[in-house]
């Protein structure tokens, strides 16, 4: 299916993303294909994945994959996370009711093409959602683990390398650089 080349509505971008077989963010009525992930990215996706769920079990919280659309309604940005974390019962956006929009966490895993976009505009959208209290991002050519952690009104920097662990406060999981990186299979 071709991209748009017009601005779209909302509710038209809606319509185009459930007939498209590829994810597409959405930007203030601009539609932004996904670029397709490498076998790394997915792999460190699924390890915080895996990691977050585990250290959440029997706690009200859900950790979803990238198939999960988050929207910030105040800047009208829509995008799907590589994992996001949310805690309590989900709220939808009025107009989008599969967007999640109190996210707790979100985590990005970074990438050549998407590191940019991940550090700075993207996170400028997501530093509008109220629920968001952390922004994690997960580095693919080094064990490196960047957290950025709302306190009252200012976003802290804390960079995790080999050997340290990544405390997530909101959630109370802390997370082993190490074992998010580890392969089993080589």
């Amino acid at each position: 299916m071709g991209e748009p080349a017009a601005k779209l509505s909302y509710a038209e971008y809606l319509a185009f993303e459930a007939s498209s077989e590829e994810k597409h963010e959405y930007l203030d009525g601009l539609v932004l294909a996904m670029a397709g992930g490498s076998y790394e990215h997915a792999r460190l996706s699924g390890r915080v994945m895996v990691a977050l769920g585990r250290a959440l079990e029997g706690c009200p919280c859900n950790v979803v994959p990238s198939d999960g659309r988050v929207r910030i309604e105040s800047s009208n940005r829509s995008t799907y996370p590589d994992v996001s974390v949310v805690c309590g019962p989900p709220s939808f956006a009025t107009d989008d009711p599969e967007a999640i929009t109190n996210p707790i966490v979100l985590v990005e895993v970074l990438s050549p093409t998407t590191e940019q976009s991940d550090r700075g505009e993207k996170f400028r959208h997501y530093r509008r959602l109220q629920s968001l209290r952390e922004y994690v991002l997960v580095a693919q050519d080094e064990r490196r683990i960047e957290l950025f952690r709302r306190e009252g009104d200012v976003w802290t920097f804390r960079e995790h390398g080999p050997g340290q662990q990544v405390t997530l406060a909101s959630i109370d999981v802390t997370l082993d650089v190490d074992a998010i990186y580890d392969d089993p299979s080589t």
